[in-house]
């Protein structure tokens, strides 16, 4: 008897399994066949672009590398002005006066007429009513050493801007990249959790069907139907986090229309362990890197790399330089300075109507002087001590920060270098994990409709493998962003530093 009643369970779980799998196949054909509209318009018009692409196109447009080159191009600006104190300086200035009252000076009488009074005096004008003066005057220094060594400040502030400019292009391609990758992982949870709503629905249809057969409790259905209103919410929870990654990474393009962005690749499909397996979109997104080392003994190649290549420490090892050209700079305010100059003087006036330069009648007169101007400072006031002082300590505070950065960078080294390795080891573990889950839920729902296992077991294996699977992918998004900011801390980004190429896929 009790056989006969398990007979007729498992018949009617296999009847109710049938017009599940029929139900849900009409509805899937019909929304094939339902045309999509503005939805299909909308994907028609997204931009699918690889990693790759989106670098390029950061590099391109990103506003934090405009700005930094913008930088270069006032240091540049400064060099060209630093070479203005070596070339000749030369001045034309010119003037015209027009006396309205003349200045009148009094004379004593006496110059002019012995007879006259002690208290006599004559009026005198000085100069005519029209008063024209011109000077050309030149400048060529010959002896000024804070020239040349101020020459040299600017070309290493020159040298400074031109490597913010590489650093900030590598701290953007780094943040896209991570950008890209995150919203991979958003668009992976939204996949899974769509994944385990559709599984949800689909159990509870069943389950529907043999409550309605009296085979299934009514706790059976109602606990279903609270896991899948729980699980709604989290869709729509992680629908708007892949919608506010995908905006974020249209900001660091500078793309308006930012939720049509779309990129390549599947966290969940990509094969860590050989780059043959993937397919090309998770291929490109595997390559992309520029570090090649791999492993613990990868760790002192880093530190090599990093010591030469890494662009924070190059900028305060550049900046160090400045600091003591800019301390030899201001030493050399000791020394004097020898400049060879000469004027030419043009003078003229004349009476009634203005005349260009007396050229109607008048008199003008011409002076023509050269001569070598040596200056030396004496004493002024210790400014001069107090300055070198100031710049000796800010000498001293770039050689300290340099130091600190250095040991700080191998600290971040070696700690990428071991997430990278953790993170792949993790994959690997994870890559197993999803496989023994697949197989898990599927004996569990086979289980199910043979009226051998319990919903609860079901329920538990669908949530184990939506888990393994979002952990996978959480182990790769981890490796992938390791390696990008490995690439950063050893001064080797792609396509700022170097070419992207493939290799093995580590």
């Amino acid at each position: 008897m009790v056989g006969m009643i398990k007979t007729m369970q498992r018949a009617v779980r296999r009847a109710a399994s049938v017009w599940t799998s029929t139900a849900f196949g009409a509805v899937a054909v019909g929304l094939v066949l339902t045309p999509v509209g503005p939805v299909g318009a909308q994907e028609e018009s997204a931009q699918v672009l690889g990693i790759e692409d989106v670098v390029r196109m950061a590099l391109r447009q990103n506003r934090d590398i405009r700005a930094a080159r913008l930088g270069l191009e006032e240091a540049e600006e400064r060099v060209s002005e630093a070479w203005s104190s070596v070339y000749p300086s030369v001045d034309l200035n010119a003037s015209y006066t027009r006396n309205v009252s003349p200045t009148v000076n009094f004379l004593p009488a006496q110059i002019f007429d012995p007879s006259a009074g002690p208290d006599d005096y004559i009026s005198v004008q000085f100069g005519a009513d029209n008063q024209w003066s011109s000077t050309l005057s030149l400048e060529q220094p010959l002896f000024r050493p804070g020239v040349m060594v101020a020459l040299g400040a600017a070309g290493r502030y020159r040298n400074l801007q031109a490597e913010s400019v590489r650093g900030s292009s590598q701290v953007v391609v780094t943040r896209v990249r991570v950008a890209y990758y995150q919203l991979l992982l958003m668009q992976e949870q939204v996949r899974l959790v769509e994944n385990s709503v559709r599984r949800v629905r689909e159990s509870l249809q069943e389950t529907r069907a043999l409550n309605t057969a009296g085979l299934s409790s009514d706790y059976d259905v109602l606990r279903l139907e609270v896991e899948l209103s729980n699980l709604e919410p989290n869709l729509r929870r992680a629908e708007n986090s892949a919608m506010q990654a995908r905006r974020q990474l249209a900001v660091d393009l500078a793309i308006s229309d930012q939720e049509s962005l779309r990129v390549k690749g599947v966290l969940a499909e990509m094969e860590l362990g050989d780059l043959e397996l993937n397919s090309p979109d998770n291929a490109e997104v595997l390559a992309f890197v520029g570090f090649r080392g791999f492993g613990a003994e990868a760790v002192d190649a880093a530190l090599t790399m990093a010591s030469d290549l890494r662009s924070d420490l190059r900028q305060m090892e550049l900046n160090e330089e400045l600091r003591k050209t800019e301390m030899r700079l201001e030493q050399m305010e000791y020394l004097p300075d020898v400049t060879l100059f000469g004027n030419y003087v043009i003078s003229a006036q004349n009476n009634g109507g203005p005349s260009f330069f007396a050229m109607n009648g008048g008199q003008r007169a011409y002076s023509r002087l050269v001569g070598i101007r040596f200056s030396i400072p004496v004493f002024t006031g210790f400014r001069r001590d107090a300055r070198i002082d100031q710049k000796r300590a800010l000498m001293r505070q770039a050689e300290t920060q340099t130091r600190l950065a250095r040991d700080m960078a191998s600290t971040q080294i070696k700690g990428l270098v071991e997430a990278a390795d953790e993170a792949l080891r993790r994959a690997d573990g994870q890559s197993l994990a999803v496989t023994q889950a697949q197989r898990g839920f599927a004996i569990a729902r086979a289980q199910y409709r043979e009226g051998l296992g319990s919903q609860l077991e079901l329920t538990d294996s669908e949530v184990a493998l939506r888990q393994s699977e979002f952990n996978y992918a959480q182990a790769v998004y981890d490796y992938l962003v390791a390696r990008a900011q490995l690439d950063e801390a050893t001064g080797s980004v792609p396509l700022v530093d170097m070419e992207p190429r493939v290799d093995d896929g580590r």
